[in-house]
């Protein structure tokens, strides 16, 4: 089973895309399902089909699925039970009902639930792939934070060695009905083992991965470049882009201000690409500017051949390991290299910290929490370079931990 997201700045044509490379899937005989998960759905658009919240074939492609998630429909729906849940935790545990009320009202649930039903899809659906139709991208970075944050939000809550024991909490705090905390540990429970799931799909590189879509301008792959960065912090593959909407090259045809115009935009569109391919080592496809909007099952196949050719649509970059490790020398005198794969740029702002055995790296204001491998732990930082290819944190024995 593979997974494949596309996002990009809004606008640029992640949903053509998206469409193109599902169907371009079914046509080469693979059942393919995709599916929108943002808000503004233009999906059905793309594809000049009706859908609706269940996958459906699209009539006349054969082997192609598709569904626009009603993640309204998922909060007003099983959400509320959950919500039911959490408020019986926080209200055995002292908290003012008032309060509990608030604190089961959080943001990004309609995200969660319908990432979470991509992962629903992925598991139970008779496709091989699932292409997924995000939202822009700071709403799809947003939205692959959440199964880690949510799942943080209720160990905190709930830890996991009280779900495990029934009616602990209920006589912790006193509750005379076992029966309520039991079905709530068990729901909370379910939910545990599903973001777990969730998050454990994310950041497979085997199953998932994510395509940045872009137009070739400068603003539009600055945000793509911090994209990159912010992806590969969260440990999600990248495995290639798309630069859509290229002008065709003229070369020196054509006379008059029109044609001088195309033929100014499009170098300055081939600079923009000259620079993207230089600065990373992510594939870059590219398709042209059509004159008409490709829209139902046909176009987009044409679309997909432009972009694909004869190969495969699935192919794309491997993940470097986002974290490695090297070293030089014996006992106090051995020196020691942890090497972030991050692809950050010239302008990033990188701040580190050491909390006991995780050093903290802060990218531009977005945080990953990385555990030091054994031989670090007893280790002090002495220093750190940041650079295209990423950043490297120096280490050396501490006296103090190292003989223990």
């Amino acid at each position: 089973m593979r997974v494949l997201l596309f996002t990009g700045k809004g606008g640029v044509g992640k949903t053509t895309l998206a469409a193109a490379t599902a169907a371009r899937l079914a046509a080469d005989g693979h059942k393919a399902l995709v599916v929108s998960t943002d808000p503004a759905h233009s999906l059905a658009d793309a594809l000049g089909a009706p859908l609706t919240s269940a996958p459906a074939e699209v009539e006349g492609a054969s082997g192609l699925y598709a569904a626009q998630i009603d993640a309204r429909g998922l909060v007003d729906g099983a959400w509320q039970e959950l919500r039911g849940h959490l408020h019986t935790v926080l209200a055995g545990a002292g908290v003012d009902e008032l309060d509990a009320e608030e604190l089961t009202v959080l943001p990004g649930v309609e995200e969660l639930l319908a990432l979470a039903e991509v992962e629903r899809a992925a598991r139970l659906g008779p496709w091989e792939t699932v292409v997924v139709d995000c939202g822009p991208t700071a709403e799809t970075l947003r939205l692959l934070a959440l199964p880690e944050a949510f799942a943080s939000y209720l160990e905190r809550l709930f830890p996991t060695h009280r779900r495990v024991v029934r009616g602990l909490l209920a006589g912790v705090a006193g509750s005379a009905t076992v029966e309520k905390w039991d079905a709530a540990a068990e729901a909370l429970g379910r939910l545990a083992i599903r973001l777990e799931a969730l998050r454990d799909l994310l950041v497979s590189p085997e199953h998932t991965s994510v395509r940045l879509v872009l137009t070739p301008e400068r603003v539009v792959t600055a945000e793509t470049r911090r994209t990159l960065t912010a992806l590969a912090l969260q440990g999600i593959r990248v495995d290639g882009l798309v630069a859509n909407r290229v002008l065709p090259d003229f070369g020196v045809a054509g006379r008059g201000p029109a044609a001088q115009w195309l033929r100014t935009r499009r170098g300055e569109q081939d600079t923009v690409l000259a620079e993207l391919h230089e600065a990373t080592e992510v594939p870059v496809r590219t398709v042209e500017h059509r004159a008409e909007e490709p829209v139902g099952v046909p176009a987009l196949l044409e679309l997909a051949a432009e972009l694909y050719g004869q190969g495969d649509p699935l192919a794309g970059a491997a993940r470097p390991p986002l974290v490695s490790v090297s070293g030089t020398g014996r006992g106090l005198e051995a020196r020691y290299e942890l090497h972030l794969a991050l692809p950050l740029l010239a302008e990033s702002t990188v701040d580190l910290a050491r909390v006991d055995d995780d050093l903290v790296v802060t990218v531009d204001g977005r945080r990953k929490l990385v555990a030091l491998p054994a031989v670090l732990r007893r280790c002090e930082v002495t220093g750190a370079a940041a650079g295209s290819e990423g950043l490297t944190v120096r280490f050396q024995p501490d006296p103090r931990l190292w003989m223990r």
